[in-house]
């Protein structure tokens, strides 16, 4: 069957717009049960808007608006199951960037969480913090091979002893330090070897099909809890409106293409006529020292001359 690729931020928006869909997809990669989700924060996109040619001619001026980066983020408020059948809620960040350069973004967005005096809870037991995970879709590699989901869940360990502490869900702990799961899309590569990987293999590349929109999948090869996944990512293929923002965003991402590669030829370019201008200042500073020892070697010449003058008629007065 054929699905919509997930990797445009357009697609994977429109899979996430949907609370069971969400639900399944971020239970699968929290292994941990996610209750109920709140889409109050859900989603912060920049995107290209849709412009008629008035307003495109009116700024077709404007370098500002010519270019817009896809970062596509996405927050939940979400209800977990935890062990002895209470629940806890957190907050997940989800990110999904392209370009290593984003890197800087993702620090601020989850400094802005921790900043926010918004993010607590209360129980029986009074208020709380609410702890942060953090997902990562990464669309270039971080130098890890071989590992297509890494999870990162910070250690207690005993100063003294080096030993790690069996307590590791301590509320001081969990309020400071945030759980992050990384995934990269190009380490997928067909591997399936767990129900994450299967259900992550709807972003495996090597499944492109009639273009880079369209992935060819068996929905056989997807166990039955991620069906409604696969149907929503069906429905975004089967959507006319959906392939035409696809476009979209090839289009934005070529122009972003366009302008690293005029940034790199200019930075280039400059680097040359940096050289060249070194190489000129180093020519005229040797030419300028030259002068100089021919401007000394002249005065020199001109005293001896003069020198030799004076000596000569001084020499013709005694006589």
């Amino acid at each position: 069957m054929y699905i919509a690729n997930p990797i445009y931020d357009v697609v994977f928006k429109y899979m996430m717009e949907d609370k069971k869909v969400a639900k399944a997809f971020l239970s699968a990669i929290i292994e941990e049960e996610v209750l109920d989700l709140d889409f109050s924060a859900q989603e912060h996109t920049l995107r290209q808007p849709r412009r008629t040619e008035k307003k495109a001619e009116e700024e077709a001026d404007d370098e500002d608006e010519k270019l817009f980066l896809t970062v596509c983020r996405f927050d939940f408020l979400a209800k977990i199951r935890v062990a002895g059948g209470g629940f806890k809620t957190v907050l997940i960040e989800l990110q999904k960037a392209k370009f290593a350069s984003d890197i800087m973004r993702f620090r601020r967005y989850i400094g802005v969480h921790y900043q926010n005096p918004d993010n607590i809870y209360g129980d029986e037991n009074g208020r709380h913090a609410r702890q942060i995970y953090c997902i990562f879709l990464l669309g270039y590699d971080i130098a890890i091979p071989g590992c297509p989901v890494i999870q990162v869940d910070c250690k207690t360990i005993d100063g003294t002893t080096k030993k790690e502490l069996e307590e590791t869900r301590n509320e001081f702990i969990s309020s400071l330090h945030h759980r992050s799961w990384i995934i990269q899309i190009s380490q997928l590569k067909r591997r399936r070897r767990n129900d994450v990987e299967k259900l992550l293999s709807v972003f495996d590349q090597e499944n492109r099909a009639k273009n880079h929109h369209i992935l060819s999948v068996d929905e056989k090869d997807f166990p039955k809890t991620y069906g409604d996944i696969i149907n929503r990512l069906r429905m975004a293929f089967e959507s006319e409106d959906m392939q035409i923002e696809m476009e979209m965003e090839d289009d934005i991402l070529s122009e972003i293409k366009d302008k690293e590669r005029q940034v790199a030829e200019m930075h280039k370019e400059l680097k040359a006529k940096d050289k060249v201008i070194e190489e000129s200042k180093k020519a005229l500073e040797e030419k300028d020292k030259a002068l100089e020892e021919k401007e000394q070697l002249i005065e020199t010449l001109k005293a001896q001359l003069a020198k030799s003058r004076k000596q000569q008629k001084d020499g013709t007065g005694l006589s």
